[in-house]
């Protein structure tokens, strides 16, 4: 059977509820969907696209372009395309929350979420720094972010912090817990049985043997190490500016990062378009796009729906192969 996979089509001032509608314009084999949000937004995309939706109740089958089975989670207030408004924040997490039940209860085999404003959120009075976040302390577990496209798959060990912050907060457990969750995720999620993780230095030249830092010979080398005993296959510490190279990474089935903007640049750059954003660790796959809410394109049509329909086949993919174990 396919899994049945929730979808929250994020930020409605945004072009999520756009790209929703688009994707649910053709008939899909490998999952079914159930959107969480705002009729009213869905049916206003659904108008300005001149496409067809019809929201069905949440156990429904689609049967024709536009059907979508769904769950209500009304706005505060009527949305308007590209004008975001704090008192819809509510909603928002309000959806991802309830999607994230679902999936925890085992209704939904995982969740695809559209981008969100992470000022607005905030501007609404909900201490908000990312939906990776938000799910991991819903979920309570402590999770990895992992951006993939066709070409790289980069994992990171911290995430949101001031640049000043990274050092102190790769310890000798963080580098653990990530590379213990990338390589169960590349093992279980994507079916590689011995996967081969690169591991980034934190400094230039991964530190150059102390003299630009002395994070790798203190910490990220012996933890890695202690790991290989472990019988998991490590390359590195390699520097940042070479190991994204292309003989290099034919080497690799994923990299692993110090901090967000050493391997995220180099993943987009690569290839945008199709690229996915992962939480790792949690109990049910999750999947997002990896582009914001494009509050100036939204409404017009004009917004690529790439990221979705990739984040979508990539979650029905890893909820098959969960089901499978």
């Amino acid at each position: 059977m396919r899994p049945d996979l929730a979808l929250v089509p994020g930020e409605p001032a945004g072009i999520g509820p756009e790209l929703c509608i688009r994707l649910v314009q053709q008939p899909r084999q490998d999952c079914r969907l159930v959107a969480f949000g705002d009729a009213d937004t869905l049916h206003a995309a659904a108008q300005a696209l001149a496409l067809p939706l019809n929201l069905l109740p949440a156990d429904a089958q689609p049967q024709a372009p536009g059907d979508l089975a769904f769950v209500p989670v009304p706005n505060a207030v009527p949305s308007r395309f590209g004008r975001t408004d704090p008192r819809n924040a509510a909603a928002v997490i309000d959806a991802l929350l309830a999607a994230a039940d679902g999936c925890i209860a085992g209704r939904f085999a995982g969740v695809v979420t559209g981008p969100v404003h992470k000022a607005v959120i905030n501007e609404g009075g909900i201490a908000y720094t990312g939906t990776t976040e938000l799910l991991a302390h819903h979920a309570g577990r402590a999770v990895v972010m992992m951006l993939a496209n066709q070409i790289v798959r980069v994992a990171l060990v911290t995430t949101h912090l001031p640049l000043r912050a990274v050092p102190d907060a790769i310890t000798e457990a963080a580098l653990r817990h990530a590379v213990h969750t990338t390589a169960q995720a590349l093992r279980e999620d994507f079916g590689i049985a011995r996967p081969r993780l690169c591991v980034l230095g934190l400094n230039p030249h991964a530190g150059e043997e102390g003299h630009l830092g002395r994070e790798e010979l203190d910490l990220i080398i012996p933890t890695l190490a202690s790991l290989r005993g472990e019988d998991l296959e490590l390359i590195g510490p390699l520097p940042a500016d070479t190991a994204f190279l292309p003989d290099k990474l034919a080497g690799f089935d994923a990299v692993l990062a110090m901090y967000h903007d050493q391997g995220l640049p180099v993943l987009k750059y690569s290839g945008f378009e199709q690229a996915v954003n992962l939480t790792l660790g949690l109990p049910y796959p999750r999947v997002a796009v990896d582009h914001g809410t494009a509050l100036a394109l939204a409404g017009q049509g004009v917004a690529d729906p790439s990221s979705l329909f990739a984040a979508v086949r990539t979650c029905a993919a890893m909820a098959a192969r969960r089901r499978t174990r």
